[in-house]
């Protein structure tokens, strides 16, 4: 990989990771597009550490008091609080995820990522994220949620595996099908993400480094600035995004990721762009 393309990937990702848009999706579309070649899936779940560390800080006050609580109400049950819960639903809702990750790495890896694939996923799943705003009630809060949200939230994480879907756009989605108020839905989509993320961009970090890998390798150098430009991009991107949730839907980026998945099948369909 060139600097250049290190430079401009990790700024994607940043920009991209928090939005309900797919940030897989436009690192294989910018890679293919711009530099003649998939970055790959190692390189991608990597980079991830940096947005993901991003959420981690901001996030931190709300990281400790689960945490808090999480501990304090193992061992006494008078401090079972809703965020003792909470840490429960968010361990229990990284399940699905990691079975599927783990299970299906080699077509993640390999096949999945196809620009056919992407940009059909793009297209399909816009119609879900604006059926999830027509239909969703939002009246419930965080602290109202339940193990039967959990586990429909993180299965419909492990869709997000699919590059194209996006894990804020089905984990919202999910939330406002549950009656979620909208933010509630991605806060608590954000904090899931966290221990699926690290897992899998640190799992996959002995391979993004293999010349012979899937996709293109990169140096240490290369992986430490890049996810060092993700974590302050992304930081800036998930402040933004949830103020936009307070005040705007999310039919902002349906109408963004029909065009860009049409426009995709238009280039691979002219030839334009290689579909892998």
């Amino acid at each position: 990989m060139s600097w250049l393309q290190v430079v401009v990937l990790a700024v994607v990702q940043g920009l991209t990771e928090f939005l309900p848009v797919s940030s897989s999706a436009h690192l294989a579309i910018v890679s293919e597009a711009f530099f003649g070649g998939d970055a790959g899936a190692s390189f991608t779940a990597v980079v991830q550490i940096g947005t993901e560390i991003a959420v981690l800080i901001y996030f931190a006050g709300d990281i400790g008091r689960i945490l808090t609580a999480w501990f304090g109400g193992l061992t006494d049950a008078g401090r079972r609080t809703p965020d003792y819960w909470l840490g429960w639903w968010v361990i229990l809702g990284t399940i699905p995820i990691g079975i599927f990750g783990f299970t299906l790495q080699h077509l993640i890896r390999g096949d999945i990522r196809n620009l056919w694939i992407i940009a059909t996923a793009l297209i399909v799943f816009s119609f879900v994220i604006a059926a999830a705003e027509y239909f969703g009630k939002q009246t419930r809060d965080i602290r109202q949620f339940t193990w039967r949200d959990s586990l429909i939230i993180g299965s419909a994480q492990a869709l997000a595996l699919i590059p194209g879907v996006s894990r804020s756009g089905v984990t919202i989605s999910a939330g406002l099908f549950l009656g979620q108020k909208r933010e509630a839905a991605a806060r608590f989509g954000f904090l899931l993400a966290i221990p699926a993320v690290l897992g899998s961009g640190l799992y996959e970090l002995r391979h993004v480094f293999e010349p012979g890998a899937s996709g293109m390798s990169a140096t240490v150098p290369q992986i430490v600035v890049g996810t060092l430009i993700a974590f302050v991009v992304g930081y800036a991107a998930v402040a933004w995004f949830l103020r936009f949730l307070v005040r705007h839907s999310m039919y902002w980026f349906v109408g963004y990721r029909i065009a860009l998945g049409a426009l995709v099948l238009l280039l691979l369909a002219t030839g334009v762009l290689a579909a892998q």
